[in-house]
C-alpha cells in the first residue's frame, strides 16, 4: 500500500543504500530523499566532499551559499568525523569506563594467579627439592611450575572467549566499525591475557627454580 502511495506521488529516479540517522546505534530506516525545492524542510543540510583538510573549506562553502543568497545564514559548519563522534559521545563514555573496569580487572586477574601459582608453589616446597635432590635442573623446575599456571590460563581463555562468543550478539547495536565475532579483537586479547598470565606466574617459577634442596628437605 506503501508503494502504490509512492508511485502514485512521485517519480523514483534512484536508490540508495540504507543508512543510520540522528544516532550511530539506531537502526537503518526507511527514508525518502526528496528535492528541496519541491520540499524544502528547515534545517537545510548541505554534505560537501573535499579533497584534503575538509575545515580549510568552510570559508569556501559560505561564500558560495551567500552568492545564491545573501540573506541565507550558514551555521554549524562541522566535518563528518566531528558529527560522528558526537553522536557517539555516550558510546565512547561507557566504552572508556568499559575499558578502566577492564583494566582493573586485568591487574586483578593477574594479582590473582600470582597468588594461586605462588600459593601452590610454596606448598611443593618439599616436592620441589626432592625433584631436585634426584637430579632435577632448575630448568625443569622452572617449566613445571609455569606450565602448572599456563594450563589454568588455557581453561580460562577457552570458556572466556566461548562465553564472549555467546553474549556479544547482545552488544550488536552498541558496536560501530567493528563486528561482534571481530577475529583480531578476539586474538589480540586473547595474546594479551595470556602475557599477562605468564608474567604473573613467572616470578613464582623463578623463585622455585632457586629452591635450595637441603632447605626443602627440612621444611615442614
Amino acid at each position: 500500500m506503501l508503494t502504490f502511495i509512492i508511485d502514485a506521488l512521485v517519480t523514483v529516479v534512484g536508490v540508495t543504500t540504507n543508512a543510520k540517522y540522528r544516532r550511530l546505534n539506531y537502526a537503518p530506516a526507511p527514508m525518502i530523499y526528496r528535492p528541496l525545492a519541491q520540499d524544502y524542510r528547515e534545517p537545510v543540510i548541505i554534505l560537501v566532499r573535499a579533497a584534503g583538510d575538509p575545515a580549510t573549506f568552510a570559508s569556501t562553502i559560505e561564500r558560495t551559499v551567500h552568492d545564491l543568497n545573501s540573506d541565507l545564514p550558514v551555521f554549524a559548519v562541522n566535518t563528518l568525523k566531528s558529527a560522528t563522534q558526537v553522536s557517539s559521545i555516550l558510546e565512547r563514555v561507557a566504552a572508556t569506563f568499559a575499558g578502566s573496569f577492564g583494566a582493573i580487572a586485568l591487574l586483578l586477574a593477574a594479582v590473582g594467579i600470582y597468588g594461586v601459582v605462588a600459593y601452590t608453589t610454596r606448598q611443593r616446597t618439599r616436592e620441589i627439592g626432592i625433584r631436585m635432590a634426584l637430579g632435577a635442573e632448575k630448568g625443569a623446575i622452572f617449566r613445571l611450575v609455569l606450565r602448572q599456571g599456563l594450563s589454568l590460563t588455557i581453561v580460562g581463555l577457552i570458556s572466556g572467549a566461548g562465553l564472549a562468543l555467546a553474549l556479544t550478539r547482545f552488544l550488536r547495536n552498541q558496536l560501530f566499525g567493528v563486528a561482534p565475532t571481530d577475529a583480531p579483537t578476539f586474538l589480540l586479547v586473547g595474546v594479551v591475557l595470556a602475557l599477562v598470565a605468564t608474567l604473573a606466574c613467572y616470578v613464582p617459577a623463578r623463585r622455585a627454580a632457586q629452591v635450595d634442596p637441603l632447605a626443602a628437605l627440612h621444611s615442614e
